[in-house]
């Protein structure tokens, strides 16, 4: 009976449930059957850990970063096991991060568990009873950069049930420690990520597979939520949409490169280090199966900067404190030029946009997305129409020197256009 109870279990966890309360209740179903306390359920929804996860690129002078994963997993001393299951190269790509961990005062160590790793048999080391147990007693884990495919390849088990090891990992989770990863690390943070994904137009072209574009991630964010990663610099906030749409999502958190956001309390984002990310609300969004071509209507989309605060339950903002005196006001609009974006996926576009339309005069603006004639379906292209709505709201602050800008719920509308190429002609 018991053994049954566990088959079903990890059923209903591969099944990647969008509800929380849907997952509580069946769950709760089958510790009934088991004859266990229901209570133990929310102990299993509410880990007491918390997760820093980095966009890429995290460099070695970004102390806020270091430091902050030091702290939560136990500060001075901390013991976080690094996983460099994800690289290429995972001796050099570990001791890279040994060497800045220990930098910030922690006392890291490597575990040898990788698909890549020479003269090493990760199916082995996964269930080591002396490296799980280091695992389970550590205060935190990080996961290096590279292809989120072979850390999901090395910590799930043939049947997508969970390894020793990640057993081990979630439990050091639940029990309040940090679990931090960049890129790759990133990805595997929600229970769907990215595997081999294609550039973001051709993603937006012909769509999102299960098996190929997308594949079950670890979860730790828990079923709510979906995470991208190098958000700003790729444009890849646009690649967000197809696969939330697919596995029914209605919040997306993407995170730019070198920066970071700390969940703590399973909920609450803190963004740190030295951009931002942004947030996808499609909980009013909707989209038209009959258009030839990937469209939606009515998405919420954010800016959270550096030292901004935000609840994904609530949805409850609080803006970093050089900011809380900033609000901007549409009467006193700054911007006084109307915009055009003819290419809204290019390094950083998006949050231009964003920030100028706020403090602006306009009301809407539009990018534009679209490809060459040799590319995949060169007449396709996408029209990109960000607007005011009337909870749209912005910060603005210049104590740091420059134009730092919050940016909370513009409505996005993206459609699919006609492309005429060559666009243009020499005269």
């Amino acid at each position: 009976m018991r053994n049954a109870v566990t088959q079903l279990y990890y059923f209903i966890l591969k099944q990647r449930a969008r509800s929380s309360q849907l997952r509580i209740t069946l769950l709760a179903g089958l510790l009934l059957l088991a004859g266990l306390p229901v209570g133990s359920v929310q102990a299993e929804q509410a880990p007491a850990g918390s997760l820093v996860i980095v966009g890429g690129g995290l460099r070695p002078d970004n102390a806020v970063v270091w430091q902050r994963m030091v702290e939560l997993a136990g500060g001075k001393g901390a013991r976080i096991a690094i996983f460099p299951s994800a690289a290429n190269l995972p001796e050099l790509a570990a001791d890279s991060v040994l060497t800045n961990l220990n930098r910030y005062g922690a006392q890291a160590f490597v575990v040898p568990v990788s698909i890549r790793l020479e003269n090493v048999d990760y199916r082995q080391a996964v269930k080591d009873p002396e490296l799980v147990h280091r695992v389970r007693n550590a205060g935190g884990v990080f996961f290096v950069g590279g292809d989120q495919g072979r850390i999901t390849k090395a910590l799930l088990q043939d049947d997508g049930n969970p390894t020793p090891m990640l057993d081990a990992i979630w439990e050091m989770y639940r029990r309040g420690g940090m679990i931090g990863g960049t890129s790759a690390g990133a990805a595997i943070m929600s229970t769907t990520m990215f595997d081999n994904a294609q550039a973001v137009l051709p993603t937006l072209k012909l769509g999102v597979n299960e098996g190929k574009e997308i594949a079950p991630g670890l979860g730790f964010i828990g079923p709510d939520v979906f995470i991208d990663q190098h958000l700003l610099v790729r444009g890849r906030f646009a690649r967000m949409l197809p696969a939330m749409l697919k596995k029914k999502y209605k919040m997306g958190l993407g995170v730019d490169e070198n920066t970071a956001v700390l969940i703590t309390k399973g909920s609450d984002v803190e963004v740190i280090g030295y951009k931002g990310a942004l947030v996808l609300n499609l909980e009013q969004a909707s989209n038209t199966p009959e258009l030839d071509g990937f469209n939606i209507s009515n998405v919420r989309i954010s800016y959270l900067d550096q030292g901004d605060r935000f609840n994904l339950v609530s949805q409850v903002f609080t803006p970093s404190k050089e900011k809380e005196n900033g609000r901007v006001r549409p009467s006193a609009a700054y911007n006084t030029d109307a915009r055009f974006y003819p290419d809204i996926l290019g390094n950083t576009t998006v949050v231009d946009l964003m920030q100028h339309l706020i403090d602006s005069r306009q009301d809407s603006t539009i990018g534009l997305s679209f490809g060459s004639q040799d590319s995949i379906m060169p007449s396709l292209g996408f029209e990109f129409r960000f607007s005011k709505v009337d909870d749209s709201v912005g910060y603005f602050s210049s104590a740091n020197g420059g134009e730092a800008y919050s940016v909370l719920n513009l409505r996005l509308d993206i459609r699919p256009i006609e492309m005429h190429l060559p666009l243009y002609h020499y005269r």
